[in-house]
């Protein structure tokens, strides 16, 4: 799921820059599994390749920051994101609390 997982990175570095472990275990924290370093430096380097990442040095930590592209393509992508699947979550929200009602 790599375009999920691209996504992922963008949403996280919204908030904050982080260097590639950070970046693993924030995913890791999110999805219950934490990348491979085979998968998420990959994906790293494709953001940056595309402009939606630049990256700094600090001792022999690679920190990775959103540009101004990339954050609007995060947001753009969690448009997209929401346009498709906002339905399922609500219906998943309601049922879930339809649920809960009728155990109490």
């Amino acid at each position: 799921m790599r375009g999920y997982l691209s996504f992922s990175i963008m949403w996280m570095l919204r908030k904050r820059d982080m260097y590639g472990q950070e970046v693993a275990e924030e995913l890791e924290r999110m999805r219950g599994t934490k990348p491979n370093s085979g998968t998420l430096y990959p994906a790293l380097k494709e953001l940056e390749r595309q402009g939606m990442v630049e990256t700094r040095k600090e001792g022999r930590k690679k920190i990775y920051k959103l540009t101004e592209a990339g954050h609007a393509g995060a947001m753009e992508a969690c448009e997209y994101f929401c346009s498709m699947y906002g339905d399922m979550f609500r219906e998943f929200n309601e049922i879930k609390a339809g649920q809960a009602t009728s155990v109490s």
